[in-house]
């Protein structure tokens, strides 16, 4: 099978499953809800992507279940790609109030509910998907750890987390941290903006950890982008003047460069030096094609194209 930070470190798009699987609530799959999941995975492969990101949480753990009927449909599938999950999160119900849950053994429960539901015996990369106020680092430390020993996972990263929470993290850990997983797009741009505002009364008003970038930079850590397709704002459904004049500058990028307009959206992501990863998690196959450029070539962006669409998207001058 592959190797965890090899194929992450290789991999320029990653593939979301969190519309798989049917409806968000526990009411079972069916036959329809697996053929719609092998689609799109028949696309997100189509074009390059051999890296599947997914929740223990997604569609009450139906989209890791229909993901695992697909591997059983597809004879050799598993030892092309590589399994991405993620836990950490508790939907609530009726009888408890949604949380995060980082317990050690909670840790372990998850995953090992995780590798039935996908059928396999390895998880590559197991994501912690949201700090846990309450944590035990050292607690956690030890769930990974005895994961790692036992060969239930092969690697380790988080998501949602900043510099500070990852360093205390990797200082109780000897496996390697290779991921983390934050929102970035074209529009959730505060992780770039962090940069820039210093010394601007905007500043406070941002909220992401600064310093976060370098340090995952600095580290090894590989930034990958949830939400890196904005949730069609620049693609479809523009509802504000700055979103409008952003789709109709993608689309002439998008014509000059012979390209879509959903790779010139994640271009703009890739392009930025820390080499981000972005996820697309669309379950239409038509979608997950129209960012072949994105997954197969370099990001086809000048310096000054990137700073085009970051200001046409803010809707206001750079400080």
């Amino acid at each position: 099978m592959t190797n965890a930070s090899t194929s992450l470190s290789g991999d320029r798009v990653l593939y979301g499953c969190m519309g798989l699987g049917g409806s968000w609530d526990p009411d079972p799959y069916g036959p329809a809800d697996i053929d719609a999941a092998e689609a799109a995975v028949a696309a997100a492969l189509d074009i390059g992507i051999t890296t599947f990101d997914h929740a223990d949480i997604y569609r009450h753990g139906k989209a890791e279940a229909v993901f695992g009927e697909v591997l059983a449909r597809t004879p050799g599938l598993r030892e092309r790609i590589t399994l991405q999950t993620k836990c950490g999160i508790r939907l609530g119900d009726k009888d408890r109030p949604g949380m995060y849950d980082l317990r050690g053994e909670s840790i372990t429960r998850r995953v090992e509910e995780s590798l039935t539901r996908l059928r396999t015996d390895v998880i590559d990369v197991l994501l912690l998907h949201r700090p846990d106020p309450l944590a035990d680092v050292d607690s956690v430390a030890a769930a990974l750890t005895s994961l790692h020993r036992q060969g239930l996972v092969r690697g380790f990263g988080v998501s949602n987390m900043g510099a500070a929470q990852i360093a205390h993290l990797q200082a109780r850990l000897d496996v390697p941290l290779v991921a983390n997983q934050l929102e970035m797009s074209l529009h959730s741009r505060a992780w770039v903006e962090a940069g820039v505002l210093i010394n601007t009364p905007e500043s406070a008003r941002n909220g992401f950890p600064f310093g976060t970038l370098e340090h995952c930079r600095d580290h090894g850590i590989r930034l990958q982008a949830w939400g890196a397709l904005a949730q069609g704002r620049f693609t479809g459904r523009e509802e504000t003047p700055a979103e409008r004049a952003t789709a109709r500058l993608l689309a002439e990028l998008a014509r000059q460069k012979d390209t879509t307009p959903e790779s010139v959206l994640l271009w703009w992501l890739m392009r930025h030096p820390a080499a981000i990863a972005p996820v697309i998690g669309s379950a239409r196959p038509e979608r997950i094609r129209a960012c072949r450029d994105a997954a197969l070539r370099e990001p086809g962006l000048t310096h000054e194209e990137w700073y085009e669409l970051w200001t046409t998207a803010r809707g206001v001058p750079l400080p």
